[in-house]
């Protein structure tokens, strides 16, 4: 819909827009003569939901904004039924006791509404021997109940200020852009009960939301106890486990002990090799030592002393040797060294005593041989000791690997288990930590700031302006559903631009509603513009034809409907060509008692018969009786009307010979599946152009002249005839030429 149907609309439907509008803020405003006061309490809380510091704020690794989800459950919270029910508690808590009204807790009007909706017989009961917590019990208690009773019917079932629904409709909270801050207003007829109502509901609030956090939080810090104490059973049995395996073992610190076992091995193996080598070369030299001092050595070897010496030094080396290898302390080596020099000393002395006498001339060399003969027997003795020590050492330790070596996985999988159970542990003593001090933060910030305290309301508001405003507004949007229904419902054509989309074809001319043809009026002026503009359109297209179609020309007018303006378009038409010099034929179908022929202001009507065989016509002069003589050629335009589409048959003949048709359509006439078929089926026959004329177009879509312009118009020509005359014998000409006519 384009600006101009907008205010055609308008325009049209003007008083619906003014009698609408005033009707219903009239009756807004009768109805609401007796519209009660109110008066509004306000309050401001700070939340502290999006920026407020608590105990979790350094703990948060980043920033992460759920204040919109902690306002959504503050409203909710706010806004449930138990909320409102326990606020009515309190109001109750608050009113009962009062034995007359007092303007600062309950007016005259609400102390006798309480008064009527609960029995004196039962407030009595309530308040007698009761401060305000026991009587905020009782009435608490009796709202609970099943059974219906007055108290509980008060706060869930009447319309009163104690009433929840009530309190529901009234109570809002809006949070403040994107601050922490929460405004609160309560709208009552009691400026008492408002306040106190909203000073109840935001103790209300602070008590139901930090317990519904608490709450959350406690069953968190349960299941963490639980998971706690029962990784804690976990890991003390992992413990135990890995005691006993240590205990039974003998084992302190395995991983050294095993480290140690096997570098010690590797020492005393290596330690094993030397002595060995060693003690093979000392054999060797004591077996060619005994070679040298075989006389002597039978006798040495065959003395028992000697070989009670050999055998005590060879147990002194072996108990010394062991005593080293086992690292034994220091005074028990230094006893055992001490023994095996004695021993030595001891089976030196005795060598020497069964040795060759000295005064013998061999005494030098057989005492060097014997001195070292005892060296290395000394040696050997020595050697042996350690090399048997060694083997028992090597034997130990061998068999303290095959110990060890089952034993290291199965340390391995009970260390395992004890490190995992403790991992368990400690994660679930962290998360315990941390509900801990979430339920602890909860605790320190959980209850809300109160920034503005309710506000006593002084001023009534009344919204009786706003109803009527309202009132109004509705009335007008009445008015414009009614206009938008009957435009859109309405199948008639209301504007050039919907014509010439539901006809397919653009408007020529836009004629508006004239009353009299005249440049002094707006009107006048345009339809003479338009004229001029639909003669200049005729004009071209007829000489476009001049050299297919007869002369003179023939103009059809037709319309699908009747009563669309053709006549009068076709007289104007004819005046504008008549003040061209021009001689314009009329023919039109008849109405009753008419005149066979008429000439007026130089154009020829000639009515005509409406006949059954219209569409059988091959030519003008056909139409007429013989008392009617037509003679074509006299004329310089021929303005042919044609009977309504709907009701009559197409002369398809006459349409046929015609050089160009003008399709006449009235605003306001209906346009819907027959018409377009009927334009359809003309606009087959015709093989010239059809323009398109629109009646009665409101001014507002059309651009008229100025009338300075229209007092410009051309007067008649002095040689307009003489022209046409020489255009009618040039095509006279031309038809001769082609043989059309005879001579």
């Amino acid at each position: 819909m384009t600006p101009r149907v907008f205010l055609r609309l308008l325009r049209q439907h003007a008083l619906w827009f003014i009698l609408l509008p005033v009707v219903t803020a009239v009756s807004v405003y009768f109805f609401t003569k007796n519209e009660p006061k109110a008066y509004k309490s306000q309050a401001t809380l700070y939340t502290g939901l999006a920026s407020g510091y608590s105990l979790l704020t350094d703990q948060k690794a980043g920033f992460m904004d759920q204040s919109g989800v902690a306002f959504e459950n503050l409203l909710t919270t706010l806004n449930s039924q138990e909320t409102l029910r326990q606020v009515g508690v309190s109001l109750l808590t608050r009113h009962l006791p009062l034995e007359k009204p007092d303007e600062k807790v309950l007016s005259a009007e609400g102390f006798q509404e309480l008064r009527q909706e609960i029995p004196e017989n039962l407030r009595l009961s309530l308040v007698r021997n009761a401060n305000e917590a026991t009587l905020y019990a009782r009435i608490d208690s009796l709202s609970r109940v099943g059974a219906d009773n007055p108290i509980k019917n008060l706060l869930l079932k009447s319309e009163t200020s104690y009433s929840v629904w009530t309190m529901a409709k009234k109570l809002k909270a809006t949070r403040r852009n994107s601050s922490d801050m929460l405004d609160m207003e309560y709208e009552s007829n009691d400026p008492a009960v408002a306040q106190q109502t909203l000073d109840a509901a935001i103790s209300v609030l602070n008590k139901r939301y930090s317990a519904l956090k608490t709450a959350e939080t406690n069953t968190v810090v349960s299941y963490y106890e639980g998971q706690t104490q029962e990784l804690k059973k976990k890991l003390d049995e992992a413990d135990n486990k890995l005691r006993a395996f240590n205990v039974e073992h003998k084992l302190l610190n395995f991983p050294s002990e095993s480290k140690n076992i096997a570098a010690s091995r590797d020492l005393f193996t290596e330690d094993y090799n030397k002595e060995l080598m060693r003690n093979r070369a000392a054999k060797a030299s004591v077996d060619a030592l005994n070679k040298r001092l075989s006389l002597q050595g039978v006798l040495i070897t065959a003395n028992t002393e000697l070989k009670a010496r050999q055998a005590d030094l060879a147990d002194a080396q072996n108990q010394l040797a062991s005593a080293q290898a086992y690292n034994q302390p220091a005074a028990v080596i230094s006893r055992l060294q001490t023994r095996v020099d004695q021993a030595s000393d001891a089976l030196k002395t005795t060598a020497r005593t069964y040795s060759a006498a000295e005064t013998s001339p061999e005494s030098i060399p057989q005492r060097t041989l014997l001195d070292e003969w005892l060296a290395k027997t000394i040696d050997f003795e020595e050697s042996s000791a350690k090399l048997e020590v060694y083997k028992t050492r090597l034997k130990e330790y061998e068999k303290l690997t095959d110990e060890y070596s089952p034993l290291e996985s199965q340390l391995r999988q009970l260390t395992r288990d004890q490190e995992l159970a403790e991992k368990e542990y400690m994660a679930a003593v962290q998360y315990m930590n941390q509900a801990v001090t979430r339920r602890q933060d909860i605790t320190v910030d959980g209850a809300l700031t109160i920034l503005d305290t309710p506000s006593f309301p002084h001023d009534a508001q009344s919204k009786r302006w706003l109803f009527i405003a309202l009132g109004f507004g509705v009335g007008l949007f009445i008015a414009m559903v009614l206009t938008a229904i009957r435009f859109w419902a309405d199948r008639s054509i209301g504007s050039p631009e919907q014509a010439e989309s539901v006809m397919g074809r653009p408007m020529t001319a836009l004629f508006p509603t004239v009353r009299k043809l005249s440049i002094d009026s707006k009107a006048g002026r345009t339809a003479l513009s338009m004229l001029e503009q639909l003669c200049n359109a005729i004009n071209f297209e007829i000489v476009k034809t001049t050299a297919i179609k007869p002369y003179p020309p023939v103009i059809t007018l037709f319309s699908v409907r009747s009563k669309q303006g053709k006549t009068w378009l076709a007289t104007n038409l004819g005046r504008i060509y008549v003040e061209a010099g021009q001689k314009v034929a009329y023919c039109y179908p008849r109405a009753a008692n008419e005149p066979e022929m008429v000439d007026q202001n130089g154009i020829t009507f000639f009515p005509y018969t409406r006949r059954s065989d219209l569409m059988n016509v091959t030519e003008v002069e056909h139409l007429f009786d013989s008392k009617t003589k037509f003679d074509a050629s006299r004329f310089d335009r021929i303005i042919l009307e044609i009977p309504a589409l709907i009701s009559s048959p197409i002369p398809v003949y006459l349409v046929n010979q015609s050089t160009l048709s003008i399709l006449v359509t009235d605003v306001n006439s209906i346009w819907a599946r027959a018409e377009q078929k009927l334009l359809e089926m003309y606009l087959k026959i015709a093989t010239h152009t059809t323009l398109a004329v629109l009646n009665r177009v409101d001014t507002s879509y059309i651009d008229a002249p100025s009338k300075t312009d229209a007092q410009q118009r051309p007067t008649e020509p002095e040689h307009s005839t003489e022209v046409q005359r020489s255009l009618r014998s040039l095509e006279n000409q031309r038809m001769l030429q082609y043989g059309k006519i005879s001579q």
